[in-house]
């Protein structure tokens, strides 16, 4: 494993009776870096991170996640990595505060951690209120603080922006910006929201029917889409030029 990355895929595929979401994936996530995670819906970007965090099993392949591997390594995995995977679940009867107040627990933090998640999120004035009243938005912030909360090394974040307004998404996006030079984490982000990641990603991965199109810097990106002369003017006309294009090209087959 190359000592630049934290994650690294080898011929990772899951494969569900005949249908494979997820096709020899070759993915090398650098430390310290915020990976934006692209694909249409079905691509296999879920079930990719659900791999990393032993949710679903590899049907072939394997991979590295700060040297340790799959499935020999998968419990000392977790405790590196603070996920956001869909829509985050809680107790609906317990406060903002003390649905984080379990998950501190079960890892054993300081109790500061919670006070520390929620201020990173601004719910520090909505901590006593009861979860089932938070709006969709301070429901996606609570699973960001559930997350963050102890500031692991790696953060895994699926559609960490869903039902915030303009304004959130603007600060959930500023934090996960300034997350790795803050924290020295590293952070793996799917979003369907391509100008957000355009400002917030330095590396991207573009997924389609589960198998790997495009992986490298933006600026590579830039680059790679001019040589096969697809649209280089912002990250989202780039991206459905080569999704457009791929989906023609299987078509064909």
């Amino acid at each position: 494993m190359n000592n630049r990355n934290i994650i690294e895929t080898m011929d990772l595929t899951k494969s569900y009776g005949d249908f494979t979401a997820v096709s020899h994936l070759n993915l090398h996530i650098r430390r310290g870096s915020v990976y934006g995670f692209l694909g249409p819906n079905g691509a296999g970007k879920s079930t990719t991170m659900k791999m990393f965090l032993g949710l679903t099993s590899p049907t072939e392949g394997t991979f590295h996640i700060e040297h340790k591997t799959y499935p020999k390594d998968r419990i000392s995995i977790l405790k590196d990595i603070g996920s956001f995977i869909e829509a985050p679940a809680f107790y609906g009867n317990l406060t903002g505060e003390e649905n984080l107040e379990i998950i501190r627990r079960i890892l054993g933090l300081p109790k500061s951690a919670v006070d520390d998640a929620l201020e990173l999120v601004g719910l520090t004035e909505h901590r006593r209120k009861l979860a089932r009243r938070y709006s969709l938005g301070m429901k996606q912030r609570l699973g960001l603080a559930g997350a963050l909360i102890g500031h692991p090394p790696i953060l895994i974040l699926d559609e960490p922006t869903n039902g915030l307004d303009p304004v959130g998404i603007h600060e959930i996006r500023t934090l996960v910006r300034s997350l790795p030079e803050k924290y020295d984490c590293t952070v793996l982000v799917s979003s369907h929201l391509l100008p957000e990641v355009e400002l917030m990603a330095d590396d991207i991965g573009i997924l389609n029917h589960g198998q790997l199109l495009f992986e490298g810097p933006l600026q590579e990106l830039e680059g790679y889409a001019e040589n096969a002369g697809f649209p280089t003017c912002n990250l989202e006309e780039t991206f459905l030029a080569m999704i457009d294009a791929d989906n023609q090209e299987r078509r064909k087959c």
